[in-house]
């Protein structure tokens, strides 16, 4: 490139989710998300919590971190409100941790949901010590540097999804789902039918028919080019 890049560039006022809104998918799990989204929005599979019991759901602040460097996420420390989640996304770097236990609990103390990167992080034990969700995907004890270039609350790419400040972001042990801030509000009132429809179909598989119950439409198969039996 020509010239010196710039270390950090900041955006410092995002538009966010009302609470309430925020709060219609809070709780639920990462898959009742993903059907309200079409089957799409989690992130790459790598991507899951230190510890198989944490969740979360908040707003999310964005950071972009250039690798082995992390700038940007410890920046983002100074841009959060209670119920952020800092999504960081480094493309995948794996030759260090991008954040350690220190930042977890600064984090942590200004109200942060959670923490999400596609990269590493360290200092696991004392991580599980402070308690804030973290979802990466490793650890790794080599330290990143604070040179920069790097971003915050600005778009940002993280497991492979896009990734926009004020974005509904859910966690849970199957992973990570984005849900685009203009298109939350269609999405929470399609959860309602997703969980009508899980309830029913629970109700169905546990009943005394369910064991009788098909999973599959042959003849709508047949609509779709048919089956063939080979037996």
């Amino acid at each position: 490139m020509i010239g010196d890049p710039v270390a950090l560039t900041v955006r410092r006022r995002i538009e966010r989710p009302s609470a309430a809104l925020v709060a219609r998918f809070a709780g639920l799990p990462t898959g009742f998300v993903t059907d309200a989204l079409n089957g799409f929005g989690s992130m790459h599979y790598r991507v899951k919590p230190i510890s198989p019991e944490m969740n979360f759901c908040g707003t999310a602040v964005t950071a972009w971190c250039a690798p082995m460097d992390n700038l940007a996420v410890m920046a983002a420390l100074d841009f959060v409100q209670p119920g952020d989640v800092i999504v960081c996304g480094t493309q995948g770097q794996e030759a260090g941790g991008t954040i350690g236990d220190l930042w977890a609990a600064g984090a942590k103390a200004r109200g942060v949901a959670a923490l999400v990167t596609d990269g590493l992080v360290r200092d696991v034990a004392g991580l599980l010590k402070v308690g804030l969700p973290v979802f990466a995907i490793g650890h790794n004890p080599n330290s990143a540097f604070k040179n920069g270039p790097g971003t915050v609350n600005h778009p940002i790419a993280c497991g492979g999804v896009p990734v926009g400040p004020g974005d509904i972001v859910v966690g849970d042990r199957d992973g990570v789902v984005v849900v685009p801030r203009d298109q939350a509000e269609a999405v929470a009132a399609q959860l309602e039918v997703v969980k009508k429809k899980e309830a029913d179909t629970e109700a169905k598989v546990l009943s005394p028919a369910g064991k009788t119950m098909s999973f599959w439409s042959e003849e709508g198969a047949k609509a779709r080019g048919g089956v063939r039996y080979v037996d």
